[in-house]
């Protein structure tokens, strides 16, 4: 029976059969309902598995699933916060932008005057 899995035999429709009625004869034994183990899984060549349950998201595809979303209208016609503007640097501090940061926004430094 291992080596059958293995290669990816299945198992004949005769031989499922049989193990139901084993399984339907035993229940009407002894009075209590037997479940059928669920059949093996399988594999296809593109990694997706076939006859899971519950077949589990990855972790990117789970989170963009359960993320939260807006669905008040006033969280979703809220606007962004404005912020008041931020104080002028100290007469001992000084703004120096390269001419290679100039064209970004995003790097600025600032350095004490000595």
């Amino acid at each position: 029976m291992r080596n059958e899995r293995d290669k990816g035999i299945r198992e004949s429709p005769e031989r499922r059969r049989k193990k139901m009625s084993v399984l339907s004869s035993c229940s009407s034994i002894f009075g209590v309902a037997m479940a059928a183990a669920p059949p093996q899984m399988e594999r296809r060549g593109n990694g997706v598995i076939v006859c899971s349950s519950r077949p589990q998201k990855k972790a990117t595809a789970h989170h963009r699933k359960s993320r939260p979303r807006k669905s008040q209208p006033w969280d979703i016609n809220r606007k962004p916060t404005v912020y008041a503007p931020l104080p002028p640097l100290p007469s001992d501090w000084t703004l120096v932008v390269s001419a290679a940061d100039a064209s970004s926004d995003e790097a600025v430094a600032v350095t004490p005057s000595a």
